[in-house]
């Protein structure tokens, strides 16, 4: 158990305890206010993510820390490790709490353990309600890189109208796990050079490529994936691009990938993947759609903005590694 540094809401009083040692019903204000929150603000039924750390809390399976006063716990953070690399899933405080050094004081006993273990050369973390994403200060400074992103969305009423692109000689058909080894090497040569890359070293190899498709598919994540909202673009049997969607909340999709060939890029593929989802999941009786974006992608973001979306939220891809 650690005591908290100095801060603003001087909580010296409230320690770092290892996940380990709450329970699940202790987190479970956090977790309720943390599902609210992601409603609230960015149309996201959180609550499948919520239900896996319950269970894993439950398990006594997830490494992290919870912020706790006499019993009570009002904020946690969790990690994964593997194969020398560290991920922060989550760093989430109660709003009455929260400031940038208490989410600091997690931040920084997840990154002590993680780079305390054999092997770990890198930790990457993208946290979309911590505060300040991209002015604050951060533990390891000296190892940091952050990232601006952003969090888009648009309305599927106009955006399930815009034109066809016709692309001679491509069809588009329905994606299937059957597809997953040759997206995953599509997904490695579609992000070499990319700023992407920097941020998910999992786009820089197939194999860490079929581990990013594996998570997306199977894991809530990125919401629920959803097979009738997700492209493949194939010409003579070849992968050319691909539109992958989930649902993030009962009348919401989510563009969890967009890439396309190199050997394509400027041909309008992109645009006609990502339409050919907005469309079924207009017709699923989604009323919006959001995906992530990189800021400093400017194509990217440029498109998504002529198909119709805004950016709803300022947030950031952190990464650590020593050097």
């Amino acid at each position: 158990m650690a005591a908290l540094p100095d801060h603003p809401n001087h909580l010296r009083d409230w320690q770092l305890l290892d996940l380990r040692r709450v329970s699940a019903e202790q987190l479970g204000s956090v977790l309720d206010e943390e599902v609210s929150s992601w409603k609230r603000e960015l149309d996201w039924d959180f609550r499948a993510s919520a239900d896996l750390v319950r269970r894993f809390v439950r398990m006594q399976g997830l490494s992290g820390y919870a912020l706790v006063r006499g019993g009570r716990v009002a904020g946690y953070s969790y990690y994964v490790c593997e194969e020398g690399k560290g991920l922060i899933g989550d760093v989430c405080v109660m709003r009455t709490l929260r400031t940038p050094e208490v989410e600091n004081a997690l931040l920084e006993a997840s990154l002590n353990a993680m780079f305390g273990m054999l092997g770990i050369r890198r930790v990457e973390a993208q946290i979309m309600m911590i505060s300040s994403p991209l002015e604050r200060q951060v533990p390891a400074a000296k190892w940091f890189r952050r990232y601006p992103r952003y969090f888009m969305q648009a309305p599927l009423g106009p955006a399930a109208k815009l034109p066809e692109k016709r692309l001679a000689g491509i069809d588009m058909l329905p994606w299937s796990e059957i597809r997953h080894e040759e997206t995953a090497r599509l997904i490695a040569a579609a992000y070499q050079d990319h700023v992407d890359s920097h941020i998910n070293d999992q786009y820089r190899s197939i194999a860490g490529a079929r581990r990013f498709l594996t998570n997306i598919v199977q894991y809530p994540g990125c919401g629920s994936f959803f097979g009738p909202a997700s492209w493949a673009a194939v010409k003579s049997g070849e992968l050319l691009g691909i539109s992958l969607a989930s649902l993030v909340a009962d009348d919401v999709g989510h563009i969890t990938q967009v890439c396309v060939a190199p050997s394509v890029r400027g041909t309008g593929l992109g645009y006609e993947l990502v339409r050919k989802s907005l469309m079924s999941l207009a017709v699923h009786g989604c009323r919006s759609v959001s995906l992530t974006v990189t800021s400093s992608n400017r194509p990217a973001v440029k498109l998504y903005e002529r198909m119709g979306f805004a950016n709803r939220r300022n947030f950031a891809a952190y990464v650590w590694e020593p050097r």
